[in-house]
């Protein structure tokens, strides 16, 4: 008799991930995933990077999938910056846990990939991720694949420290090597959701260097697209917004998402067909929170109106808003090449023949190369800027963020800094 449904889907999502990885490794000049797949870590989340990313900042997803501390979605986790003093956010070591601070003795050098690829769980306890570490365990061997886990203590609750051993403790007993706790210091830039994010960010990609990992799985499932396309929804910011989040992101593809097309259902299922045990994070039901309200309240709401199938059918939208979004960003690149001139300015009458989607997507590209911060740089900006393209009356010079100054000079449009 085979496993139960719930604990084959998610076997199988695990497995085929794991393939592509080895595929990847075993061919190492083959193309990478591409760049409008990644997710950008020095913004705000998963696309701030992209030509036209989702215009306004947002707060973090769990890189569990569990959406511990979360009230808006936010595209991609921010790169953290180490130099001097070790910034908020950079992992510490937890009372009472051994935290390896460099890469454990016998593993290759970062520049040496093991014959046997490392690939680590993201695991917080709740059942997403529980699910995602058990699928690990029993896939990786078969497929001749190490596999570890992380998990992050926030310290933002009473007793975090235990609990994090503890889950730490589940995945060792799971055959998870390395499995380790790490404490990290939780600032307060962007506010407390998108300062944790950055913290655990932080954390696993500084444990996937110490440990020479080539991927971290994570634990987000339909419902958590699903959720992530209705509050790109309310934003209002474009296209890119409603894509959701990428089954690959993060530098090199790093992060791997296996469950965007299994319910959280499922995954509980899972957990209670395998006996493991499950933390529920009270924070995930915390109406202070706005994807707390939104899972509990609104999308009930919507099913409700709309009848079943919601879920399905955002998810399936955030895949179909991708693909549009992917081609539209290839095009920009291109347009972007052909509309400037020998000198590298940009033809204001090569931009103004592109259709707008395209032209705001290279505009912001050029904003962004210009020194603009990407989180920072809104909708608004960019029809700004796009109005020295069609709507010429003479106008002065457009401030934009990062001191970055944008003008029209001799039908040319100039963009740098101040």
């Amino acid at each position: 008799m085979g496993p139960h449904p719930a604990v084959a889907a998610i076997r199988l999502a695990v497995r085929r991930v794991l393939n592509d990885i080895l595929d990847e490794q075993s061919a190492p000049h083959a193309e990478l995933p591409r760049p409008e797949l990644q997710t950008a870590h020095a913004q705000t989340p998963h696309a701030a990077q992209l030509p036209y990313a989702p215009q306004t900042p947002h707060a973090p997803h769990s890189p569990y999938g569990d959406h511990a501390q979360e009230s808006t979605p936010a595209p991609g986790p921010r790169t953290a910056r180490f130099s001097g003093q070790p910034p908020l956010g950079v992992p510490t070591p937890s009372r009472g846990r051994r935290v390896a601070a460099r890469v454990p003795q016998g593993s290759p050098a970062a520049h040496e990939r093991p014959a046997s690829p490392l690939v680590l769980v993201a695991c917080s306890g709740g059942a997403d991720s529980m699910a995602l570490a058990s699928a690990l365990a029993f896939e990786a061997p078969k497929l001749g694949v190490r596999a570890g886990g992380i998990t992050v203590d926030h310290g933002l609750q009473p007793g975090s420290d235990l609990r994090a051993d503890e889950v730490a403790q589940r995945l060792r007993e799971l055959g998870l090597d390395p499995a380790e706790a790490v404490a990290v210091a939780v600032g307060r830039d962007g506010g407390p959701e998108a300062a944790a994010r950055d913290a655990r960010y932080a954390a696993l990609d500084a444990a996937a260097d110490r440990h020479g990992a080539a991927a971290i799985l994570l634990g987000h499932t339909r419902d958590d697209q699903a959720e992530t396309v209705l509050l790109g929804l309310a934003r209002g910011s474009g296209i890119r917004s409603l894509s959701g989040m990428a089954a690959v992101s993060g530098a090199g593809g790093r992060y791997r998402r296996p469950f965007l097309h299994i319910d959280r259902q499922t995954a509980r299922k899972a957990c209670m067909a395998q006996s493991l045990p499950v933390w529920d994070d009270p924070h995930n039901t915390d109406p202070a929170y706005t994807r707390s309200r939104l899972r509990h309240e609104g999308l009930p709401a919507l099913e409700k109106a709309l009848g079943k199938g919601v879920v399905e059918a955002l998810a399936r939208t955030a895949q179909l808003s991708r693909d549009d979004a992917d081609a539209l960003d290839a095009w920009a690149g291109q347009a972007e090449a052909a509309a400037r001139d020998d000198a590298g300015c940009l033809e204001c009458a090569k931009l103004h023949a592109l259709p707008p989607a395209v032209r705001r997507r290279v505009l912001r590209r050029a904003a962004i190369d210009a020194g603009a911060p990407a989180g920072s740089l809104f909708a608004r900006h960019i029809e700004e800027v796009d109005r020295l393209i069609t709507g010429w009356r003479g106008q002065g010079a457009i401030n934009l963020p990062g001191k970055v100054v944008a003008r029209r000079q001799g039908g040319r449009l100039v963009i740098r800094q101040g």
